[in-house]
């Protein structure tokens, strides 16, 4: 099943996506996607909202990030073999971590601004997982039975803020930065998260076409990390890194700018599509 956080009618709630439409409760009763989590309730609750709920058109929707209130968005990075070896870092032993402030993430088809301090914000897709049963020290072997679904990120990065210190965090938590969406997919139709085929395209353009399968520390492999030295609860979000092919990279770089889009697709998910606009000034 797929589930969306929406804003309809200037009220944020959320659904079931099913084809062209999102079902929503029709009194609100059924409150956001993060608690519905919580409780465990997404797989009753796809079978109850198409039955007795409120049906909309997905072209007459705004979308939130999949998870507009997350406890903690953990970012990984340099986590692709490609990525690695086109920023020239050597192998390390442990993941590296880096946090995401919630109120810098945005929904699909909303826009990523391009703040007035850089012309180096670059795209890096990535895929999101989202946690639905918490825990502490979640050992390797039982991880992917504390997800509770999957959705594309594309956690664009200001490169020369990044650089400032050898902390990620400035560059990575300018407003409207962090684009998650379109929707959660249930764990449950993803038979292998490490196994997927991601591609970013800039205008059209392929820029990044990978697999998951080239992540150097699998999904497993960082909730058992990241759970040893902070409590994981249910809406936090792991993304789980980049592939190569990011703008930064390239001769000469690719940066975004004003009126371009990317779009972020993950096989077995969907696709993440985000207009880029510059941050108006005041």
């Amino acid at each position: 099943m797929r589930f969306a956080s929406v804003v309809i009618a200037g009220r944020p709630t959320f659904g079931v996506v099913d084809g062209d439409s999102l079902w929503t409760a029709g009194d609100g009763g059924a409150g956001d996607l993060k608690s519905a989590i919580a409780r465990g309730a997404l797989a009753d609750l796809g079978g109850e909202l198409r039955k007795g709920g409120q049906r909309h058109r997905l072209d007459s929707i705004s979308f939130l990030p999949v998870i507009p209130n997350p406890g903690k968005i953990l970012c990984v990075g340099v986590n692709y073999h490609a990525h690695r070896s086109e920023t020239g870092r050597s192998e390390t032993k442990h993941p590296v971590i880096f946090t995401r402030f919630a109120d810098t993430q945005i929904g699909h088809q909303q826009p990523i601004l391009c703040p007035p301090e850089s012309t180096a914000l670059d795209y890096e897709g990535e895929l999101a997982v989202i946690i639905g049963l918490g825990g502490r020290r979640i050992p390797e072997g039982d991880a992917l039975s504390h997800i509770a679904g999957y959705a594309c990120y594309n956690d664009a990065t200001v490169r020369d803020w990044q650089r400032h210190t050898p902390q990620f965090t400035p560059g990575k938590n300018f407003p409207a930065t962090g684009a998650f969406g379109p929707w959660l997919v249930t764990a449950d139709e993803i038979a292998d998260p490490g196994q997927l085929h991601l591609q970013t395209r800039f205008n059209g353009e392929v820029v990044q076409d990978a697999s998951t399968a080239d992540l150097i520390f699998s999904i497993p492999a960082l909730i058992a990390y990241i759970s040893t030295f902070t409590p994981l609860s249910p809406g936090d979000v792991i993304v789980t890194g980049t592939p190569g092919g990011v703008g930064d990279r390239r001769t000469p770089p690719l940066y975004l700018a004003d009126g371009d889009t990317v779009e972020v697709e993950i096989s077995g998910i969907g696709t993440l599509t985000n207009p880029v606009t510059a941050e108006p000034v005041r």
